[in-house]
């Protein structure tokens, strides 16, 4: 790029410091990539209540008795439920209503069948966690279930799966934690390039650009390279405080740049439609429309940025995710010289 381009790019980083809004924003990323291993423990709590460790319900039991007892048997291996058996069912039902127990499990066989109901509260702040741990119980009390009549058939049937044992937190914080944290700054990124081209055109300080020694494409560029190289330096910077709080970062070079080749596809998209777009907020509108049909379109692929984002983390990258990088630069390159037949075709004068 000439020089002109970096002059501008300089020019739009300045004022970038004072806007507080983009400052408030880097501040509340850079809290939670530094204390990542902290947050994540409440933040998994809302991902995935059944992680939540040291918190039982009480369950009241009722039922047939052998039925209950097998029950029993289940709940007593289930380490977020504690089991207050009662002799019927009217009397689980009586404590549930005065408060005595979080939720109700009566069992009861039927036609050869074994039927379980479930009594949790209908509407209060323990409702989602409560739920969360009778599910665990029910499926667990099934897996059981199973295991035991498979050996009255006449044929073996497969052995059940094992179990999963796989971390809550490892799942969040490769799957939504990083993918947040390098994705998020390269929507801005687009969102800003909007902004700062159409202010321009609103405030009529395009003019007074065009008057400088520059070509409205280098213009253009400048307010890119800005944008664009956010994204990355941000996403380097995520990632290093991640690695310094505990949380492995695999491939961290691959990652940022993965990042930086979609900070230019969006960037460059970004720039088209504010060069095109009348004003400000149809500007926005059609990026975001345009953003969102792009990532929804490329989330149902088995390959998607997000996926390739998190296997490079876990270094369980294939050959499938290096070809998704370099797919990803090869499209930012082709966005980025689009937009500069896009800026040798548009008279700057009509922007003006």
């Amino acid at each position: 790029m000439a020089d002109g381009s970096l002059t501008i790019a300089r020019r739009e980083l300045q004022v970038l410091k004072a806007e507080k809004t983009i400052v408030l924003a880097l501040l509340i990323q850079v809290f939670i990539a530094a204390f990542s291993s902290f947050l994540v423990v409440g933040l998994v709590s809302l991902y995935d209540p059944g992680s939540v460790q040291g918190y039982q319900v009480d369950v009241a039991l009722a039922g047939t008795d052998s039925e209950a007892r097998e029950l029993l048997a289940v709940m007593n291996d289930q380490p977020g439920v504690r089991p207050v058996p009662y002799e019927t069912q009217e009397a689980a039902l009586a404590a549930f209503e005065e408060g005595d127990v979080g939720a109700v499990l009566v069992a009861q066989r039927r036609d050869g069948r074994t039927f379980v109901r479930a009594t949790v509260p209908d509407s209060n702040i323990e409702t989602t966690v409560t739920v969360v741990q009778v599910r665990e119980v029910l499926r667990a009390f099934e897996r059981a279930e199973r295991a035991e009549r498979a050996t009255s058939l006449e044929r073996t049937p497969l052995d059940l799966p094992p179990q999963g044992t796989s971390s809550p937190y490892f799942g969040f914080t490769y799957t939504v934690l990083v993918p947040l944290l390098l994705f998020l700054p390269v929507f801005i990124s687009g969102s800003l390039a909007v902004d700062s081209l159409t202010e321009e055109r609103d405030r009529g300080t395009l003019e007074l650009l065009r008057v400088a020694p520059v070509s409205f494409g280098d213009i253009v560029d400048g307010k890119l390279l800005a944008a664009a190289g956010l994204a990355p330096a941000q996403a380097a910077l995520w990632i290093t405080l991640l690695r310094a709080n505990g949380t492995s970062v695999a491939h961290p070079f691959l990652l940022v740049a993965f990042v930086g080749s979609l900070a230019v596809l969006v960037v460059s998209l970004a720039l088209a439609i504010a060069i095109v777009a009348p004003d400000r907020r149809t500007a926005q509108l059609l990026y975001s429309v345009a953003v969102l049909l792009v990532f929804g379109g490329t989330a149902v692929l088995p390959v998607n940025p997000a996926n390739t984002a998190a296997r490079l983390a876990i270094d369980s990258a294939d050959p499938t995710s290096a070809a998704t990088v370099v797919a990803v630069a090869a499209v930012g390159v082709c966005a980025y010289l689009g937009l500069r037949w896009l800026t040798r075709r548009v008279d700057p004068a009509t922007l003006g």
